[in-house]
């Protein structure tokens, strides 16, 4: 996922998410399991409205 989406966008869905405050870097280790599944659910449905 890493080179497909920049980390400003990284940045923004986790905000989006409201786990921002938990990222440190690129280091999403302090996420739960559930909670890095919805992030890649939320890349996902960006990806596909850019592509609309």
């Amino acid at each position: 996922m890493a080179k497909y989406m920049s980390d400003a966008l990284k940045y923004e869905l986790a905000q989006e998410m409201g786990v921002a405050n938990r990222i440190q870097g690129n280091d999403y280790g302090n996420l739960t399991s559930r909670e890095c599944g919805n992030f890649v659910k939320l890349a996902i449905q960006r990806a596909e409205q850019s592509m609309l």
